[in-house]
């Protein structure tokens, strides 16, 4: 079998990443747990069996955390000192105040809930405060201040910052009540404090409502001598305005203006109506002119009597003559004189056109003085009509404001009747409801046992979880099913215990010196896994890689290759890691001559393989180290070897350098029919596992899986529960008292029952 038919069958039987992935998802891999994005596939979704087998390998973290939590809180309950609380009460009055003073005595009651909340504020305010820690002197303050001689944070605390800190002032609902708390590790200070505050806030709210009363009464005196004299100003002031002005004939004098005005407006009508039709006519008259036309043909000028009697004289003489032409020559006297007639009779009707047009032009000018007039006259009468208004309005507005200040004059003097009326009336609107009564010394507030126990279980189980899953987070090494299928990406072929302490060359060997029974039956399980899987079945060379070093890759080669040959097979375990030769030490062998030496061609298959380390097993070593161990492997002859080991042996397993380390693992990929990735139980991390894993499915040659290696069955549980239980041990392992039958089988020694 050549090499190129070996390429080809792995890139024909070989996955690339993205196809492995897609088939996780529809497969459903998923056991154990995982974090992140599940890989690239992006498919894997924990459960909630995930995050409790999280919960199940940290269970110690919660309880620890949990223990430290609760028994702080249980230190902190039972350390504290005790604190009491009293209460006191107020009610608030809703009742409408008896002296009417200004508008704020008006609104002095309790009318909404703005003004209770404005009255609870002040009871909170440090006013109040100071006026109670004024009252607390001598051994009472001794008695209130014991408890905060240690201070605080800031430095030694005063009587202020306590009562500020340690009163407590709310509404009840649906109610005009007001309770008063105050809490103090004395029962009977905190009650005495509580009344303090009670007593303090009604004192206060009473003198400030006499004050504001004794300051309403001297407010609205003076008030009230100063309305008067201002009315008497205004009534003054208004006489001698009317005496100045008349004001007593406005009235009829604005009459008289308004009529004239009427008659003075009809007048100007009436002259602006003239004014047109005269402009008209003149108008028509100077076209006449101007144009040479005929005046006549102006009705208001042909219907003149001196006009229209010339006019009918001259066509009269016209007619005459043209009937005398027929008779006479023109130089006849009867011609002559008829034609003088005629020319003296249109001269006098020329000096008559002329004298018609004057008259009309004198009656335009004549029209045109006669409306300038009346507006002049109008214009005099509206200035006059126009003072009068002023005069008018400004004596009414005197008069409206004088009448205004007398109402208020009386107003005042009935606010003033009012006080003196209601002046020993009651006008508070709070009063004491309740007082406070000093708590029994079984009736603390703080600390709250159950409450604080409570909140120690929850908050000790809240942390402990976060903390566990804080780590969780965190922790991102490979050691779940579900990080090498879903994460890293690769199929899970087997798992092999932890061993424990034993040299290197008997770890190599376990399977045959029975050193473990459940580590040798893992790889039993590995050796049929692989025998069963379509890919790997009838594959000759195998490549046995990991992420970094130390993960057990040449424990996994030597230890596979000694089970392929226990059943039968001819096996050769070949060291590629020409950096770090390992196999001929897990052998017990020397390292003299090997793989270098064949590739470099000074010796032979035949000189350097070690024949019959086991039964049906060879193994090849490396000859030493190599200098340029990538140029080695990537040269002619080394391919040209592993096509003869093929021919050799019915399977070859090339122990190659971590993929993260170096690249010589990649050199060899085309030449194999596929790898095997191994990896270490919780030791590589997950992204460079991932990064080494795509390396060698990107390659196009077939990945047979995962060898999950160093599993702590101590926590086996808690990620392969499906793979190992506590009680397959028992199974495996072959006690001392059982005897070797003579076909090898163990039987187990009859115990005494008498015992």
């Amino acid at each position: 079998m050549d090499i190129t038919h070996k390429k080809s069958s792995g890139s024909s039987g070989g996955k690339n990443y993205s196809d492995y992935t897609q088939g996780q998802n529809a497969a459903g891999y998923g056991y154990g747990y995982g974090y992140g994005n599940g890989g690239e596939s992006g498919g894997a979704q924990r459960s909630l069996n995930d995050y409790l087998l999280i919960l199940r390998e940290r269970i110690w973290y919660v309880v620890v955390v949990f223990l430290v939590v609760f028994i702080s809180v249980l230190v902190h309950t039972f350390g504290t000192t005790k604190i009491y609380e009293a209460y006191a009460s107020i009610q608030m009055l809703r009742e409408d105040p008896k002296i009417m003073l200004n508008q704020q005595i008006l609104e002095g009651g309790i009318r909404s809930t703005e003004d209770l909340n404005t009255l609870v504020k002040v009871m909170e305010s440090s006013m109040i405060i100071k006026r109670v820690a004024d009252r607390i002197t001598g051994e009472d303050l001794k008695q209130f201040m014991q408890p905060y001689e240690k201070g605080g944070w800031s430095g030694p605390l005063t009587p202020l910052e306590v009562l500020g800190g340690n009163r407590r002032i709310g509404v009840v609902r649906q109610s005009l009540v007001v309770q008063v708390a105050y809490k103090h590790p004395n029962p009977e200070v905190s009650a005495r404090v509580a009344n303090m505050f009670v007593d303090e806030f009604i004192g206060w709210n009473t003198r400030i409502r006499i004050e504001e009363s004794m300051r309403g009464v001297e407010d609205i005196q003076v008030r009230i001598e100063q309305q008067r004299k201002r009315v008497e100003e205004q009534a003054i002031a208004l006489q001698d305005y009317r005496e100045k002005n008349a004001s007593g004939s406005l009235d009829q004098r604005k009459d008289i203006v308004t009529e004239t005005l009427k008659a003075l407006n009809s007048y100007v009508t009436q002259t602006g109506n003239n004014l047109k039709e005269s402009q008209i006519r003149w108008q028509q008259v100077q076209q006449r002119i101007e144009s040479k036309g005929d005046l006549t043909e102006l009705n208001f000028i042909a219907v003149q009597g001196i006009i229209s009697t010339l006019v009918q004289q001259i066509s009269t003489q016209k007619i005459a003559i043209a009937q005398m032409r027929e008779r006479y020559r023109d130089k006849h006297p009867r011609m002559i004189e008829a034609v003088n007639s005629l020319q003296q009779a249109e001269q006098e009707f020329e000096r008559a056109l002329i004298n018609a047009s004057a008259s009309i032009k004198a009656q335009y000018e004549s029209a045109l003085r006669n409306d300038e007039e009346a507006k002049r006259n109008l214009a005099q009468q509206s200035t006059l009509s126009d003072d009068l208004d002023r005069l008018s309005i400004k004596y009414q507005e005197q008069e409206r404001e004088f009448k205004i200040n007398e109402t208020f004059l009386a107003e005042l003097v009935g606010r003033m009747r009012q006080i003196s009326a209601g002046s020993n009336m009651e006008s508070q609107n709070a009063r004491k409801l309740e007082s406070a009564v000093a708590p029994a010394r079984n009736r603390y507030i703080e600390p709250k046992i159950s409450v604080n126990i409570g909140i120690g279980i929850v908050g000790g189980l809240g942390l402990g979880l976060a903390f566990a899953f804080f780590i969780a987070f965190i922790d991102d090494r490979v050691k779940s099913s579900f990080d090498i299928e879903s994460v890293i990406g690769l199929p899970l072929l087997g798992i092999i215990p932890q061993i424990k302490k034993m040299e290197q060359p008997d770890k190599a060997q376990i399977v045959v010196n029975n050193a473990d029974r459940q580590v040798a039956e893992a790889f039993l399980t590995l050796h049929s896994s692989l025998r069963l899987r379509d890919d790997s079945k009838d594959a000759k060379v195998f490549l046995i890689t990991s992420t970094i070093p130390g993960e057990g890759k040449s424990f996994t080669a030597t230890n596979l290759a000694l089970t392929y040959a226990a059943h039968g097979e001819r096996v050769c375990v070949v060291d590629c890691d020409l950096r770090k030769p390992n196999i001929h030490k897990s052998f017990r062998r020397e390292n003299l001559k090997g793989l270098i030496d064949v590739c470099a061609g000074s010796a032979t298959l035949d000189d350097t393989i070690l024949r019959e380390v086991h039964a049906n097993l060879d193994i090849l070593p490396t000859g030493g180290r190599a200098k340029n161990p990538t140029h080695i492997l990537s040269n002619k002859a080394f391919e040209v070897m592993i096509s003869d080991l093929r021919k050799r042996y019915d399977r070859v397993f090339l122990d190659t350098p971590p993929l993260a380390a170096v690249s010589d693992a990649l050199v060899i990929l085309p030449l194999v029919d596929g790898a095997i990735f191994t990896i270490f139980f919780n030791k590589v991390r997950r992204k460079a596992a991932q990064s080494s894993a795509r390396r060698l499915l990107e390659s196009n040659v077939t990945c047979f899986g995962a060898v999950l290696n160093g599993l702590n069955l101590a926590v086996s549980g808690y990620y392969y529960a499906q793979y190992y239980d506590k009680s397959y041990k028992d199974y495996y392992v072959v006690n001392s008292d059982d005897k070797v039958a003579p076909d090898g089988r163990r039987e187990k020694q009859p115990t005494d029952t008498a015992a």
